[in-house]
């Protein structure tokens, strides 16, 4: 990338999917068109450039992220370059551990459900199904 290009700034939606926080640009414009990306404190569009030094705000799966941006490109490489565009806060590591042990703990209880009934099994379920539909009568 020429240095022209890096002193004025990038796209959001193409510096957030360079950065691998969106597995597609279209993603990445969702999540700006919903509100969920935030740049210096205020929402951002599709079109807003980005630059070094910038606060980016964005909510995904209920996880929040406060990133500085550090680098810029356009496109997309390995994660190991994609980690190298962001400074990520200590707090917002912090307040995602919090957010994930929690959703743990909320977890605990819950029992996964067993397997699909198979063909025969739902046959029987059926005329149990059936039986009970002709005794109410």
């Amino acid at each position: 990338m020429d240095s022209n290009r890096r002193d004025s700034g990038v796209r959001i939606d193409k510096w957030l999917w360079a950065a691998r926080f969106y597995r597609t640009r279209p993603f990445a414009q969702q999540a700006l068109s919903n509100g969920k990306v935030q740049v210096q404190g205020s929402p951002a569009k599709a079109s807003r450039i980005v630059r070094v030094g910038d606060e980016i705000t964005l909510e995904k799966e209920g996880y929040y992220y406060c990133l500085t941006v550090v680098g810029l490109s356009e496109k997309r490489g390995p994660a190991s370059e994609a980690v190298k565009l962001y400074c990520e806060s200590e707090e917002s590591i912090q307040q995602r551990i919090v957010t994930q042990v929690e959703r743990k703990i909320a977890n605990l209880g819950r029992t996964i459900p067993g397997p699909k009934p198979d063909k025969r099994q739902r046959r029987k379920i059926m005329e149990w199904k059936d039986e009970q539909s002709s005794a109410d009568y």
